[in-house]
């Protein structure tokens, strides 16, 4: 289900990616780069525990089911939470930049 999980998450990023025009700007491949490399991560998991568990692996129990669930959307807000201290430290828009030295002034 964590599989499942990010790489829904990086399909639909890769769609967003693809559709916008402000790709760049926005900082939309760092944040397809990191639910890719979750999806990598979460593939090499899955051939591990088919290797450990055998036919086992596609009969999990529900409640291990809802535990990869509950892990996976972790994972994807885990990424949008540091996709967003990205944007906000590169600050793209100069929003925060402009309203920091409104503050001030």
């Amino acid at each position: 289900m964590t599989l499942l999980t990010s790489i829904t998450a990086a399909v639909i990023c890769t769609i967003i990616w693809y559709r916008s025009e402000q790709r760049s700007e926005m900082k939309l491949g760092f944040l397809c780069l990191m639910f890719w490399s979750a999806s990598l991560m979460w593939l090499v998991d899955a051939f591990f525990e088919y290797a450990e568990l055998g036919a086992d692996y596609f009969a999990p129990e529900a409640a291990d089911m809802l535990n990869d669930l509950y892990l996976g959307l972790s994972v994807v807000a885990l990424g949008l939470i540091i996709w967003l201290v990205v944007l906000l430290i590169r600050d793209p828009k100069g929003i925060v930049r402009d309203t920091l030295f409104r503050k001030n002034q």
